[in-house]
């Protein structure tokens, strides 16, 4: 049985989780992608479609009421980031001139013509590390325009992806409060508060999980598509949820996952959820508020994802072209 938020949209449904059966997955493997005329590139990950139980039981320690009701969600075959996007590839999107110096052919009229993020007023790395390190304190808004940027780049549709499919990749098929194994040391797998020194750490350094994909737990929190809404599982009360979504409704929150180096063991949970706020742009002196730029959110990153099953042109540039919410 397929189970819906009722006020999702049939636009967003075709555009975002066209479900497909795994008999009909073909050339599905994981892949590098690269950026045609510059160096640039990233590793993506084929996750396997399934069915996986969301949310965490109600014995584990450290649940928070927003990740109950446990409920069975079955996910369509998508494509991960091995790795959070690095500075690397955000600051060629963020400054033209750095893709053009990386670029060994002219930007096409396309790339050329992109609305890019706002100059930062400060260093938004705020000195804890560029090259190899995760690109931080960009907006919802922000996250999805460089996805546009890499479709307009490669012809291939990228997006953030959902906090179910977030969790299902995240999980790896495990059933714990963490994708590693009982018993291992979270040091070994996870930056947190403990042992990150106060800031990002290069993406890659720590063991990945089941399916190798690295960072899940930790180093940077990452946007999901999702509206958070406290309540939101409370919505699943028959049968199983296939590819389930949150339309966003308004500004905040946005559902972010994974916990951050400056989080505890209990945020990097696989079930731990937390929605955006307000305050991470609270030093931003703009009025209105930056579109582009969280400066109070230096723990915020982005990993991507590819559906199996490509929308069309017209649904993806309705994802790609949502008007920014004013944050006055």
């Amino acid at each position: 049985m397929r189970t819906y938020f009722p006020q999702l949209s049939s636009l967003f449904t075709l555009l975002l989780f066209p479900f497909v059966l795994f008999s009909q997955v073909k050339n599905f493997s994981p892949y590098t992608q690269e950026l045609s005329g510059t160096d640039l590139k990233f590793d993506m990950l084929a996750i396997p479609g399934g069915e996986f139980l969301m949310g965490s039981p109600e014995n584990e320690p450290g649940r928070r009421p927003d990740e109950g009701p446990q409920h069975p969600v079955k996910i369509s075959p998508f494509w991960i980031g091995k790795h959070e996007i690095t500075w690397d590839l955000y600051e060629p999107f963020v400054y033209k001139n750095q893709e053009i110096k990386r670029s060994t052919v002219p930007l096409s009229q396309e790339v050329d013509a992109l609305t890019r993020p706002t100059r930062p007023y400060v260093d938004m790395t705020w000195g804890m590390g560029k090259e190899g390190f995760p690109a931080i304190g960009m907006t919802h808004y922000s996250a999805v325009q460089f996805c546009k940027w890499l479709y307009t780049r490669t012809g291939l549709f990228y997006r953030l992806p959902t906090e179910a499919e977030w969790e299902y990749a995240c999980r790896a098929q495990t059933k714990g409060p963490y994708s590693f194994p009982e018993g291992s040391n979270i040091d070994d797998y996870a930056w947190y508060a403990k042992n990150s020194n106060a800031k990002t750490q290069a993406v890659g350094s720590k063991k990945p999980n089941a399916w190798g994909i690295h960072d899940m737990h930790g180093n940077v929190a990452e946007w999901t598509i999702d509206q958070y809404k406290e309540d939101a599982y409370s919505k699943f009360t028959n049968g199983t949820a296939l590819d389930p979504v949150v339309p966003v409704e308004s500004l905040y929150p946005h559902s972010v996952r994974g916990g951050s180096y400056e989080d505890s063991p209990n945020d990097l949970r696989s079930a731990s959820r937390r929605g955006s706020e307000a305050a991470w742009k609270q030093i931003d002196p703009q009025i209105p508020k930056s579109n582009w730029w969280l400066t109070g959110g230096t723990f915020v990153g982005i990993r991507i994802v590819r559906p199996l099953k490509t929308p069309s042109k017209e649904e993806i540039e309705a994802y790609y072209n949502q008007a920014p919410i004013a944050d006055y």
